[in-house]
This record gives structure tokens, sequence and C-alpha cells, in this order.
């Protein structure tokens, strides 16, 4: 299969067209992490056009209302907690004025170049449709917290260089299997042909679900190293909590039947079922064995629904295996 994404509808973008941006930040009881993202959007050398902010802690559902701070940002109430995926999912129906979806977590600080140098990077790359950030784990940026999802070809996911140290490493672009959505710039004609994220996995790992979609589709994701932030990664759900183990080892048997095509997925299946035995093994001596018995359960439990949701999947595919197979990781 060839890789031209024309078939999938979506029209290349204009590089003349103004280029309309809105940036979504998912909140859950932010507080002081959240204050501090919003006024580091304020201080963007390019203005989003429009910025959403989904309240998932909000115990009430509520109309559409700017924000008392930042009256330019409107604030979604869902009235529950609808995860991350499905939180940005209703934000895509605010913005469809815009040719871009920048997604920003509330416990990430942008610099103020930092939608400046994503759009940058989309006006050079116009084969790409996904951009993902430099992102810092610390304010004197000593240490990466990730420069972008990498995905091995047993179906294991995780975050380039996390807890790296930042001198001199990744200082170049190139291309990355998906940019983490906690600070990322998407195209939004296709983020909404593709069907968004999928709302079933809640929350983690939903980026690289997006981003092997958006491999599948013909287009590259790229990571963009002067687009910077300073990530607290994990700090409202907590990086090593049970609910974060949870959803992202459930997430990854979700992730590979959907999107792994034949005969990859054949080939692949049995080196995929040694990774969850591994998986299972590494974390019993902690005493978490059964947090991921759990996951794993339900993984399989709720297999159908998702091997359903393979059809359309692999029908908008126009990759070749070959192509897909460089993706991935095999270290």
């Amino acid at each position: 299969m060839g890789s031209e994404p024309s078939p999938l509808g979506v029209s290349p973008v204009d590089s003349e067209v103004s280029e309309r941006v809105a940036v979504v930040v998912v909140d859950y009881h932010g507080g002081e992490l959240l204050r501090d993202c919003l006024a580091g959007l304020a201080l963007q050398t390019r203005r989003p056009d429009r910025v959403v902010l989904v309240d998932n802690g909000a115990e009430e559902p509520g109309p559409s209302r700017p924000h008392p701070d930042h009256p330019d940002v409107l604030v979604l109430r869902p009235g529950y907690n609808s995860g991350f995926a499905r939180a940005n999912n209703l934000a895509l129906a605010e913005v469809s004025d815009c040719q871009w979806l920048a997604l920003l977590n509330p416990d990430a600080v942008p610099d103020p170049t930092w939608l400046e140098q994503l759009l940058a990077a989309a006006r050079r790359h116009p084969e790409a449709a996904a951009f993902g950030s430099r992102m810092y784990s610390d304010r004197g940026r000593t240490c990466l917290d990730g420069s972008g999802d990498v995905m091995h070809v047993s179906g294991l996911v995780w975050r380039r260089d996390h807890g790296r140290s930042a001198s001199g490493w990744r200082l170049e672009g190139g291309e990355v299997f998906s940019p983490c959505a906690a600070a990322a710039l998407y195209r939004r004609d296709l983020f909404e042909r593709l069907g968004g994220f999928d709302e079933d996995f809640f929350c983690y790992i939903e980026d690289v679900d997006l981003g092997f979609r958006i491999r599948l589709a013909g287009y590259s994701c790229r990571y963009v190293p002067l687009a910077q932030v300073i990530h607290s990664g994990s700090a409202l759900a907590g990086a090593k909590s049970d609910f974060a183990l949870y959803h992202g080892h459930r997430n990854l048997l979700w992730l590979f039947v959907k999107n792994m095509p034949w005969p990859m997925l054949l080939v692949l299946a049995p080196l995929h079922l040694l990774m969850h035995i591994g998986v299972m093994l590494r974390y019993l001596p902690d005493g978490r064995g059964a947090v991921l018995y759990r996951a794993k359960r339900d993984a399989v439990l709720d297999i159908r629904r998702h091997w359903r949701k393979r059809a359309r999947i692999q029908a908008e595919r126009r990759i070749g295996l070959i192509r897909l197979l460089r993706c991935l990781s095999v270290w």
C-alpha cells in the first residue's frame, strides 16, 4: 500500500490559510497546577485562537461559560469524570473552526514559544499530522520527562527518554511513533475523521492508540525539541498509582488487537503474550500482582468489542507493513 493520505478525504493544509489553533486542557482538581498551566498559555507568543478547559472535577453538569480568571477560556463541565479520552473528544465539538488541535495537561507549563514552535514544525512537515514536545520534569530543566512515545514490537509502550539527563540530549527533531498528548499538536480534521481518542481507554495509552491510527492512515508523527514544557508527570493520578497501573496495562491488549495489521498480528502475538506474562512477573514482588491481574482479566473480557473496531481501522490503512515495522522499536 502507498502512503498517500488523500484516500481518507483529508485535504492538505494550505500554508496561506490562517492557522487557527485551539488548545484543550482536561482538568481534574488541578488547583495550583492548573493556574500555572493557564498562566503559561496566557504568555504564548502565538496566542491560541480558542482555549477550552474541560473540568472533569465538577460534580454537577453546567452550561459552557468563560473561566472566571481567564475570560478567553471556555469551560466545559460534563458533571462527572469523563476521563482524558472522552473529555478531549467533547472539546472537539467546540473547535470546528480551527485547523489545529493542541492538547496540554493541567500539570504542564508551556514555554512562551511552545505553540509557535509546534505550528512552525507543522508548516515545515505537511506529511506529519501530530507533533510532540520536549518535556522536562523539573524547573531546572536538568531531567527529561519525555520526548514522545515508543511502541515495541511486543506491544509494550513507554515514554521515550523519561528520566534521562537533558543536557545535550535529543536536541534535534525527528520522527517518533506517537507524541505524548500531555503537550501535543494534531491536525483537527484527521483527529476527528479517525474518531478521536478511544473513549473505552478512559485514560493512559489513548495517545499511543491515536498515534498508531495516524500512522496507519499514512501520516507521520514528529518530535519538536524547541516546543518545550515543564511537566509534573502524573501529578494528578500518580505515576505509580494502582489507577495508572490498571488502566495502562489493561489498554495495552486493546491497543494491540485493534491496530496491528495482518499478518503482523499473527507473527507478533506470541511475543505479545510473553510481554504480558513478563509484566505480571515484574510486579509480583511489589505486591501489585492483583492489580495487574484485574487489568489483564478486564482487557480479555472486553476484547470482542475492540476486535470489532479493527474493520474500520484496517480499512483506512495507507501504510505498508515494512514501513510500519520500521516505526516500531525492536530493542
